[in-house]
């Protein structure tokens, strides 16, 4: 079992994060399940915004498994282009396509077993699609996820499945998915790889990592970002 002081300490950061951030959401657009599926896929190496752009052309082409699983590679990638590694992403569609309408009658499943096993689909992307399709708790550890846990003190693991348990385990479950876009929300903003906004931070007295960036309130209201980067 965690310590009660880092359980106590964990639940005030996300309670704080909450309240700077009341309108934290999947940054990512979408109208099904099917959707949220794909441009979580599509979200790797690029930003959320990018694939927001796309996304009209690619659903009106495609609306869903069936018409995207016999969809012209050629045209599919000329939708996706501006998204970089277009060729690998349009292979990973077709392929996650395929699967739903021959293993799930075309219908995205609502368990993370049966989301795991679909081409080009990792716990990340199940845990997204679980949590803001579906309503099921789920815990999405992206970069930004990791590495502030890590700076947080909930965790020295790097691996994300095992980040991902050991934050589970500070929450109650039904706190994980707003846990996720919270975290996900400030390290975009806020907490960045490189300078993080230390000054600018509402969670200054209660994040042992504080001064990792600059702490001076005017060059740290600098860093911060209105809007976030994937």
């Amino acid at each position: 079992m965690p310590d009660t002081s880092v359980v106590r300490r964990a639940r005030k950061i996300d309670r704080t994060l909450a309240a700077t951030y009341p309108d934290a959401r999947c940054e990512l657009d979408f109208d099904t399940p099917f959707e949220l599926l794909v441009v979580t896929v599509l979200s790797a190496q690029t930003t959320d915004k990018r694939v927001n752009a796309v996304r009209p052309a690619l659903f009106a082409a495609y609306p869903g498994p069936e018409a995207m699983a016999s969809a012209d590679r050629a045209d599919v990638e000329r939708i996706i282009g501006p998204l970089g590694f277009f060729r690998a992403k349009t292979d990973s569609l077709l392929k996650l396509s395929q699967a739903l309408v021959e293993r799930h009658d075309g219908q995205v499943p609502p368990r993370l077993d049966d989301l795991v096993k679909l081409p080009g689909v990792g716990r990340k992307t199940a845990n997204v699609v679980l949590g803001n399709a579906f309503g099921i708790p789920g815990i999405t550890v992206d970069t930004h996820f990791g590495r502030l846990a890590r700076r947080f003190g909930w965790t020295e693991e790097t691996d994300p499945v095992k980040v991902e348990h050991a934050v589970g385990e500070l929450f109650p479950k039904r706190d994980w998915t707003m846990l996720s876009h919270h975290l996900i929300w400030h390290g975009r903003r806020r907490c960045h790889a490189r300078n993080p906004a230390c000054g600018a931070c509402p969670l200054a007295r209660l994040c042992p990592a504080y001064g990792e960036g600059p702490t001076d309130p005017e060059v740290a209201a600098k860093l911060v970002r209105t809007e976030g980067r994937a």
